[in-house]
């Protein structure tokens, strides 16, 4: 017997509360921005700078441990991390700290780090450290223009993408989306003050590449039932192609959402917030693929003009803007 998430055959009206769905979408986009200006986000070491500081010792590395021993000298943001390298003996336990830099400072000063190694010495009396590399301000004020850059190209691409793959209109409804996923979670970091760090540009650029396979899966059932019945309302012909692609797009989500919680729940710190951010991007990306990108293609009135042959693929007009 085979796992149903729906039923094999649903004709579920999508566009039955469009005005809700929609005006629900552009409210949160607006709270996600207000969000971001009045809050700003919570920059990790990658984008606010800081120091690395890289351990050795004989004895098991005990992240908490390490991070018990650090709380007292209040130094704001530290990441500790265990390396993993499958060319290290038993003896050789590596971990990174990585520390933030202070308010007014350039980086970590010698006094902090010094302070930081003997507190470690504290825990594991062997411990050495190999090498302490900083990251300045001028460096993290690149990362930041180049991971807005990342996610602004990606977008760009997708919309050339999608235009030449199917038509203009189609590319405007799935930039809309991709937009509204990347805001959305931008906006929830802004609001819980969720550290935002490079793995969670890397998390915005998986985000953007799965919402868009989500949206282009939806996207290329409307186009085969836009051939096959002609003189069928658009609305209708919309709430037939996400019927009939919902089992597929809803079991997608759930696997990909069991692997994520799953991480999520016995990752630990050091990617919890990537995965909360793939979490929360499956989700919004699932939503915006339906409510969002279908509701745009809908807004802008597109009607059927056929060829005589052709895929309706780049250089074949099958749809285009009422006039």
């Amino acid at each position: 017997m085979r796992l149903k998430l729906v039923p094999q055959e649903t004709n579920w009206d999508f566009f039955r509360a469009a005005r809700l769905t929609f005006g629900a979408s552009l409210v949160a986009m607006v709270a996600s921005l207000l969000a971001f200006a009045v809050l700003g986000l919570n920059f990790g070491i990658d984008f606010r700078g800081g120091t690395t500081i890289r351990t050795e010792s004989t004895q098991a590395v005990d992240v908490g441990a390490y991070r018990d021993a650090l709380v007292a000298l209040e130094l704001g943001d530290v990441t500790i991390t265990e390396v993993f390298d499958p060319g290290f003996g038993p003896e050789k336990n590596v971990a990174q700290v990585r520390i933030q830099a202070q308010d007014g400072q350039e980086s970590v000063t010698p006094e902090t780090i010094a302070a930081v190694e003997s507190a470690l010495q504290q825990v594991a009396p062997d411990i050495t450290f190999p090498s302490v590399e900083s990251v300045g301000p001028k460096v993290s004020g690149e990362l930041i223009r180049t991971a807005v850059l990342a996610v602004a190209l990606a977008i760009f691409a997708v919309l050339v993408y999608i235009w030449l793959r199917f038509e203009w209109q189609f590319s405007v409804g799935a930039v809309a989306a991709l937009i509204h996923d990347v805001t959305l979670t931008v906006g929830v970091f802004a609001l819980f003050q969720i550290k935002f760090d490079l793995a969670i540009i890397a998390a915005l650029l998986t985000i953007v590449g799965y919402s868009l396979n989500d949206t282009v899966v939806v996207f290329d059932r409307v186009r085969e039932n836009l051939r096959r019945y002609k003189k069928m309302d658009m609305k209708e012909v919309l709430n037939l192609s996400i019927n009939e692609t919902l089992s597929r797009t809803m079991m997608t989500s759930m696997t990909t959402l069991l692997a994520l919680i799953a991480l999520f729940v016995l990752g630990g710190d050091v990617i919890r917030g990537f995965v909360f951010a793939m979490i929360w991007g499956v989700v919004v990306g699932t939503y915006s693929s339906v409510f969002v990108a279908s509701n745009i293609l809908l807004i802008l009135g597109v009607k059927r003009d056929w060829s005589a042959d052709g895929d309706g693929g780049a250089g074949t007009q099958f749809a285009k803007v009422d006039s």
